[in-house]
């Protein structure tokens, strides 16, 4: 029994990128429905709710483990230590779930309703506690079938994670009742039959085929691997360049707006003169080079005292522009919570170098001269739904520049389909540029308009799809998430009260 849980999870993790196997998400789900159903105890639904979490994890965070090849200071075995660890704690969040629904003074109908309501609970926990880790919403799995994804315009990525769990339950309900034979089975069944119809519906937004109007974009793709990062900063600024300046050529004149990726540029342009007219002598006026560097933060002596993660605007008099630095920074990877703690015990090493990170204000919209403003996102801040936009200044397009070079062979995908979520969101398109890979365009559908997979030297140029009207995620943010979730307590509520 203890296995059942543990195998259900972890097929239910095939579901999400690269596999996007999403029935197999539906039914290791629809296993987990079952057994919280057939729990004897609240207990016991906890355990299997823990359990299914544990397998779901580990599967789909084995990318993680990956990162520790490249800590020379850590023991390779010590990334899948680190996995099956951080498995075991986010796995808490489904048996936290899984024992509220079984906790329920309901029958079996109302129980899977309030389990898919307080699977959204927890999953908005997960995002938030202790800095959250938002990685592979449930909802996720709906991205293959389009029309069921882009109801995150509505309900956001919470909202789809709670329709995974209904349609599951309602599956169950379907099993359970035609195990009984009760006639209940027929309305169950008539009720799932909807979900082929829902993944035919064009969904809340009409997909359009408009013209690519926006700003013309250039995103350089140079394939650095994390490897080789560290090796030669200088000659790693010159593959950049030498893209950039094919990029440029190849393009028709119009004013553009090139893309490198985070931690493109290793020195300090701030502080270099030179430098900056080195990067700036690929623009022609009016063209404009965004790119992810560092910024340091000095003592009164001089002495670096703190760095940020920072995006970069240049213009072709070797301007910088503005600055967008990161605000929701990776914990043990760019700074050392409770440092002088983490050093006694060797944790320090995890993160690089000798001082912190320092994160930044929040999401920011910055105007760039010549074209729509532009909110910045850096690294895994695009994984956090209702916090990627400026809300007071809404811009008409998303960066985000990352470093998934050391993220494996499922972690560039994962982290892709995430930020078509936040697209399909907020209706917003965005450029993502990494050094390795996958590097896109996405329409404000969540769709990848173009891309460079993984480990492809290359470019791409195109013109950004255009904004749509803010969503009612976009205007409202989680709300909508929570009065979806509250209408599905309310049902519960009604079917105890019927029964």
């Amino acid at each position: 029994m203890l296995l059942l849980p543990l195998i259900a999870g972890g097929a239910s993790a095939l579901g999400f990128a690269p596999f996007d196997l999403w029935p197999l998400t539906l039914a290791g789900i629809a296993v987990l429905v079952w057994l919280m159903l057939d729990a004897r105890t609240v207990r016991r639904a906890a355990l299997a709710g823990w359990l299914f979490g544990v397998g779901q994890f580990v599967v789909s965070l084995g990318w993680i483990a990956t990162a520790f090849t490249y800590q020379a200071a850590m023991p390779p075995v010590m990334g899948w230590v680190t996995v099956v660890l951080l498995s075991m704690f986010l796995a808490l969040y489904p048996g936290i779930a899984a024992a509220l629904a079984r906790a329920w003074p309901g029958g079996r109908e109302s129980r899977s309703l309030v389990f898919a309501a307080s699977w959204m609970l927890t999953e908005w926990l997960r995002g938030h506690v202790l800095s959250g880790f938002a990685w592979n919403p449930l909802g996720a799995a709906w991205l293959p079938e389009g029309p069921m994804a882009l109801l995150a315009a509505w309900v956001g990525g919470l909202g789809l994670s709670g329709l995974v769990i209904l349609f599951a339950g309602i599956f169950v309900d379907c099993l359970w009742s035609w195990r009984k034979r009760s006639p209940g089975w027929r309305r169950s069944l008539s009720v799932l039959l909807l979900l082929p119809v829902a993944l035919a519906l064009p969904g809340p937004m009409t997909r359009s085929n408009a013209p690519l109007t926006g700003p013309l974009v250039h995103i350089i793709q140079p394939n650095i691997g994390q490897d080789a990062k560290y090796d030669d900063p200088a000659a790693h600024v010159e593959r950049y360049l030498a893209l950039s300046r094919q990029a440029l050529g190849s393009a028709p004149h119009p004013q553009s707006i090139t893309i490198w990726s985070e931690s493109a540029v290793l020195d300090l342009v701030a502080e270099d003169p030179a430098l900056r007219a080195h990067l700036a002598s690929i623009l022609a006026p009016g063209d404009l080079l965004l790119f992810g560097g560092e910024a340091l933060l000095r003592n009164a002596d001089g002495t670096p005292a703190a760095a940020t993660n920072s995006l970069f605007v240049l213009d072709s008099h070797a301007d910088l522009l503005g600055r967008y630095d990161k605000s929701h920074l990776v914990p043990l990877g760019e700074y050392v919570p409770a440092r002088p703690l983490m050093t006694r015990l060797g944790l320090a090493r995890l993160a690089p170098g000798t001082i912190d990170f320092l994160p930044g204000p929040g999401p920011r919209t910055l105007a760039l001269p010549g074209f729509p403003a532009a909110g910045i996102q850096i690294c895994y801040e695009v994984i956090f739904p209702a916090a990627i936009v400026d809300e007071a200044h809404r811009p008409a397009w998303i960066v985000n520049i990352s470093n998934d070079a050391w993220f494996g062979a499922w972690g560039p995908p994962q982290h892709l389909a995430q930020a078509r979520l936040r697209a399909i969101e907020e209706g917003l398109p965005i450029a993502r540029a990494t050094p390795t890979g996958i590097s896109a365009i996405i329409d404000a559908y969540g769709r990848v308009v173009a891309s460079i997979g993984p480990h492809i030297m290359s470019t791409l140029s195109l013109r950004m799809p255009p904004p749509l009207p803010p969503t009612l995620f976009a205007r409202f943010a989680h709300w909508t998430s929570f009065t979806f979730g509250l209408s599905l307590l309310a049902a519960a509520v009604a079917l105890r009260r019927r029964i």
